[in-house]
């Protein structure tokens, strides 16, 4: 029976473009998954857009001298051609300064207003007499009083992970002018999650599924205590609050953002003609499951606040799991988009192919603890598992097979205990290895099919066809289709890591169809503003997730090499790059 499966990814902040860090902690990811869940039958549904309302972006604007809009135009078009450059299979692709984000967003907070989840109250808040403004927590920096890092955000500290107040930052400074702000009062509503702190408990208890790491953080700020936090905010740009009085403010963009994922979902029905087609996913009563791909950062918003927005709003998925990533560091330093310490997945594009970063991302993956990104490591994880151990096995055996059997997938004879033993060992590796992509492991379930890649080397040595060929050309032919069934098995054990050369080896094959689909750039026409969206047409064919039925006889392309080997002179260009920006 197929299953839904709501894939949630996280909404970047349209101020920049893409880097690395994005990419392990939150994009990559997803992707695998989903590919995964297609290739088994699934119907899946995977949605995310630039946020376009946070104050990173009018942050960006302001130091500009240009309007947030246009910031967000440019960095959303350059997610766009990213996401496309590396085969991230977006069901939509949208971002929130759209009329239906609008509209979703403003229904869920009337109606947690309407059912005593939002409350109004004044507040303190930093007033920059210099700026003559309040400031949002992005405009203040200053020290953080847990873990006392030095350059703390106004709304969460990036060392520690601590969600914060601007008024608990220690000695804070207005991002703009560097001078001391002071505290003055103002009203705001704010989301009652005191409310939800024991329901939150409750349900929480019940996710034994979850990362350590993510179920520890969750429950170690339950056992605090929930307090009301606000949602809205002294700002010009973003979603008016609908409520008579606070036209001068705005939504704040965290009660905005993660609202995101249910538009989202409401916009790719409405682009569809089937504007209820959402509900599949997202009633609380559909067989459906929801996982929220992040980095570590966003744990507090997807694991404590999300829910209880949704539990409030009442009769919709509350997520399943949240498999938040830790953080990916750049040769041995912290990423930063401020100071330059970046690859940009533009420029990274620009000079290499998108599979050897899906596969180094992945065997690299920060999953239960930071990982770190070396361009000798990327080099040699290139060239000695990507072209030695996989593409030349592929290689290899298609043109061998090419050249020796009229271009034509050969007929074997009686199989060999060795045949037969490396056969079952890789069509009984499908489940487990589908478990474990399920289950959200994907590092681990790469490293399986990559030790199955090795067997497989291992299989052909021994057996060498090309010695075979001349004294025994049925035994030759017999190793020879072998061969090519497990390769064409591991084609799709890889697919969802190693999308493109995974299609490209599936046409030399012989087979004429795509894998699994097609992304395109589409432009939706709104009422009063044109926005660009990402989307990826994928037609169900069943369960493909499944050992190859090869056919003998099956006429063959010649092959090309599936993988670049890469000169040992780009770590030292790369490096170099690198050095320009430290």
């Amino acid at each position: 029976m197929h299953e839904k499966i709501l894939v949630g990814v996280a909404w970047p902040y349209a101020n920049s473009p893409l880097h690395l860090g994005h990419l392990a902690g939150a994009y990559l990811p997803p992707d695998i998954f989903a590919r995964y869940h297609r290739l088994r039958g699934n119907d899946v549904l995977m949605v995310s857009g630039s946020d376009a309302h946070g104050t990173p972006i009018t942050v960006t604007a302001e130091q500009e001298g240009i309007d947030p809009a246009e910031v967000v135009e440019r960095y959303h078009r350059s997610f766009l051609e990213s996401f496309q450059g590396l085969g991230i299979t977006f069901d939509l692709f949208t971002h929130t300064d759209t009329e239906n984000h609008w509209a979703v967003t403003t229904d869920l907070f009337l109606r947690l207003l309407e059912r005593g989840y939002i409350y109004k109250q004044a507040m303190r808040a930093l007033y920059c007499p210099r700026c003559q403004r309040f400031l949002a927590d992005r405009y203040v920096e200053g020290e953080c009083p847990f873990c006392h890092f030095g350059d703390a955000r106004g709304d969460q500290c990036d060392n520690c992970g601590k969600p914060l107040d601007a008024l608990e930052l220690i000695a804070p400074r207005c991002k703009f002018c560097g001078g001391t702000p002071e505290v003055r009062e103002t009203e705001h509503f704010f989301l009652d999650l005191a409310q939800f702190n024991e329901p939150l408990k409750a349900w929480i208890a019940t996710k034994t599924h979850w990362r350590p790491s993510v179920l520890n953080f969750s429950l170690n700020l339950l056992e605090e205590g929930l307090h009301g936090r606000a949602i809205t905010r002294d700002i010009l740009w973003g979603i008016p609050v609908p409520v008579k009085g606070f036209e001068d403010k705005r939504i704040y963009v965290w009660f905005d953002a993660v609202i995101g994922y249910l538009s989202a979902s409401v916009e790719w029905a409405k682009n569809r003609g089937t504007p209820e087609a959402w509900r599949e996913w997202w009633d609380a009563s559909a067989p459906c499951r929801s996982y929220y791909f992040i980095g570590k950062d966003n744990i507090f918003f997807h694991t404590l606040i999300w829910p209880a927005m949704l539990m409030g709003y009442g009769g919709l998925q509350l997520p399943y799991d949240v498999p938040a990533n830790e953080y990916l560091t750049l040769e041995g330093r912290k990423i930063s988009s401020s100071r330059k310490w970046a690859v940009w997945a533009p420029d990274y594009l620009a000079r290499y192919d998108p599979d050897p970063l899906r596969y180094y991302l992945t065997v690299h993956a920060p999953e239960t603890s930071d990982s770190d990104f070396s361009w000798r490591e990327f080099v040699d994880c290139n060239n000695n598992e990507l072209v030695g151990t996989w593409g030349n096995l592929a290689h290899r055996m298609l043109t061998f097979a090419h050249n020796n059997f009229q271009g034509r997938v050969p007929q074997p004879g009686a199989f060999t205990p060795e045949d037969e033993a490396i056969l079952a060992q890789v069509e009984a590796a499908f489940e487990p290895i589908g478990a474990q992509i399920d289950a959200c492991h994907l590092r681990n379930a790469l490293g399986e099919v990559m030790a199955l890649a090795r067997e497989a080397n291992r299989y052909l040595d021994a057996a060498a066809p090309w010695k075979a060929l001349k004294s025994d050309p049925a035994r030759a032919a017999t190793a020879t289709y072998v061969a090519l069934r497990v390769i064409d098995s591991l084609k799709t054990l890889f697919l969802p890591f190693l999308p493109f050369s995974s299609q490209r080896l599936h046409e030399y094959l012989g087979y004429d169809d795509d894998l699994l689909g097609k992304q395109e750039v589409v432009e939706y026409v709104e009422t009063s503003r044109r926005h660009l969206g990402l989307t990826y047409h994928y037609e169900g064919q069943g369960d493909r997730w499944r050992p190859s039925r090869l056919a003998p006889g099956q006429a063959l392309r010649r092959p090309q090499p599936l993988f670049r080997k890469l000169d040992e002179d780009v770590v030292e260009q790369e490096l170099a790059r690198l050095g320009a920006h430290a």
